[in-house]
């Protein structure tokens, strides 16, 4: 075993890559009209596709379709209590090649999206998209670079893509954007979320931007105004 002083003997290994198929889950709740207006939900680093479903519920309004994705890169988590059984969670993207986490996120919501139009049990003219923490940022990704896609999209205790001002993927669109920030987010606090508005406000026309007395959480008063916002923006 090399140690701290010993030189790192040269390789001559290359990298190379190879393609392979993973399934990506959702939970899905049709309404009773169809094609109805629907919401898409993506949980945080280390949630699953059911917690997130028991939070849509509780946001979207009656008549709506909720589908809950679930992010591809799956852990290990500890157990609730000393030696009982160990988790699993899930996540979006990690710092290595994050740009091919980028490209899955968004044909799987190109995909979902497709087939549910498709079978008639979602409104092309009335799709939502909701994320929060880590998944907020790569929603807004995918809101901005197909802007004709979304009637509106909802980023929850999270942030924006980190390349907003320079890249030239982000475009203009009519899609309304709604961001709900906690004062007491360790991870988003007001001083790294205080020009979000104004950011958002340069690629699209129609953005609210709220403060709420909250961690890093989704609390009822976030809950209450999401669903109330949805249903403002829901007739066609």
């Amino acid at each position: 075993m090399a140690t701290n002083n010993e030189p790192l003997l040269p390789t001559t290994a290359t990298e190379r890559s190879l393609s392979a198929a993973i399934k990506l889950y959702y939970d899905l709740e049709v309404a009773n009209s169809r094609p109805a207006p629907l919401l898409i939900a993506l949980h945080g680093y280390g949630a699953n596709k059911r917690q997130m479903m028991r939070e849509a519920r509780t946001i979207a309004p009656d008549g709506f379709a909720i589908a809950s994705l679930q992010g591809p890169h799956q852990h290990m988590r500890d157990p609730k209590e000393p030696g009982g059984p160990w988790r699993f969670g899930f996540g979006w993207l990690t710092n290595f090649l994050p740009e091919e986490s980028v490209a899955v996120h968004h044909q799987a919501l190109l995909d979902l999206i497709e087939s549910l139009t498709r079978e008639g049990l979602a409104d092309r003219r009335r799709i939502f998209l909701l994320g929060f923490s880590q998944s907020c940022a790569l929603n807004y990704r995918f809101a901005f670079t197909h802007p004709d896609l979304l009637r509106g999209v909802i980023g929850i205790c999270g942030g924006i893509p980190a390349d907003w001002e320079k890249s030239e993927l982000y475009k203009q669109t009519n899609a309304a954007v709604f961001h709900l920030s906690g004062a007491r987010d360790e991870f988003y606090p007001p001083g790294r979320t205080v020009n979000y508005a104004a950011q958002l406000k340069a690629r699209a026309t129609d953005v609210e931007f709220r403060t709420y007395d909250a961690a890093h959480e989704i609390v009822q008063p976030m809950r209450d105004d999401m669903r109330s916002w949805l249903a403002q923006r829901t007739p066609v």
